[in-house]
């Protein structure tokens, strides 16, 4: 165990960072993590139902990327869409920010914005003078690592094949590798976290303690908390998964209420963290020192996570967003 965030970093070259998605979904490669015996093995994704029992439960976050990056109609400003208040006042990010000020204005699509505050953080709330169609004017946020803008195969690519509620940044990306197919021989069930902008700010203090979480917004059914609760083993597809379900156990072994929930979710999962409501997880491999990589560290403990990542290298898996993954039981 380890509180010091240098112990969750690695060298990773940048000739394995997946900027594009492989032909297929389902071909990418797994690594497979044992926590009991502690061993290590090296598959294929399509592998991963010879892993199940017939009980297991699989759980996986049915949000859908929204197109939240935006430019002005001069090119100068580039927004990132957050959150609304009202269908015209948006919380966004704003590049280069100290232009932004409160009474500047800037132009999308023709309809004018303007400031009207600028919160401690540097978010700025935007009043538009006319409600601004989103999907007309947006683009994909992709990942700053995969060093471009987004494309037209990323509309469908970037999307799991499950995505169904509207309201995410970024995309759950464990969830890429399934296909339609696949799903309809395995056990599951659905869950929505949005992913914000929280997912790719870096951890910036010595000490992981006192690193401050992102929140982001869930949504549960009764009748999935009911699965879960009652399922021998459930399989969280992403962190995002795992963040919701343990935000719900309240200390118990599975979910405190088997009710529809919704709500946001702050919960910071790092060594040391006894997990109430996850038996496994699926996830892509992330950056290093990020709370994603700690809370992997949570899961399969820090010396056999950073192990895997050493081999994960080693052996040329692709990384992030786009990349291999892993399957932790």
């Amino acid at each position: 165990m380890s509180l010091f965030t240098k112990d969750y970093d690695y060298h990773l070259p940048d000739e394995l960072i997946a900027s594009r998605p492989l032909a297929e979904r389902s071909a990418s490669r797994m690594l497979v993590v044992h926590r009991e015996s502690g061993t290590i093995e090296h598959r294929m994704f399509a592998d991963f139902e010879s892993f199940l029992k017939p009980d297991d439960l699989l759980v996986l976050n049915n949000t859908r990327v929204i197109p939240a990056r935006l430019y002005s109609d001069d090119g100068r400003i580039e927004l990132l869409y957050l959150d609304r208040e009202t269908p015209t006042r948006w919380r966004c990010l704003t590049k280069p920010g100290r232009k932004m000020k409160i009474g500047k204005t800037l132009q999308i699509g023709g309809v004018t914005g303007t400031v009207v505050d600028v919160f401690e953080n540097g978010d700025r709330l935007i009043e538009w003078e006319s409600e601004l169609d989103i999907n007309a004017h947006g683009h994909l946020a992709l990942p700053h690592y995969m060093n471009r803008e987004d494309e037209e195969m990323d509309q469908e690519r970037y999307q799991t094949v499950f995505s169904k509620e509207e309201g995410a940044i970024a995309a759950p990306t464990a969830g890429l590798h399934f296909t339609p197919d696949m799903l309809e021989r395995i056990r599951h069930d659905f869950i929505t976290l949005h992913v914000g902008v929280g997912t790719f700010r870096p951890v910036s203090v010595d000490n992981i303690k006192e690193h401050e979480m992102h929140s982001e917004k869930y949504s549960i059914s009764g009748e999935t908390a009911a699965e879960i609760n009652h399922a021998p083993r459930v399989i969280a597809v992403g962190t995002t998964v795992t963040r919701v379900l343990e935000s719900l156990t309240g200390g118990n072994s599975r979910i405190a209420k088997e009710q529809a929930q919704s709500g946001e979710t702050a919960i910071f999962i790092h060594p040391p963290y006894k997990f109430g409501a996850v038996d496994g997880l699926l996830t892509n491999f992330h950056l290093p020192q990020s709370t994603l990589i700690m809370l992997v560290s949570a899961l399969a403990g820090r010396e056999l996570t950073m192990e895997a990542y050493r081999q994960a290298v080693e052996q040329k898996y692709r990384f992030y967003s786009y990349g291999d993954c892993m399957l932790i039981l």
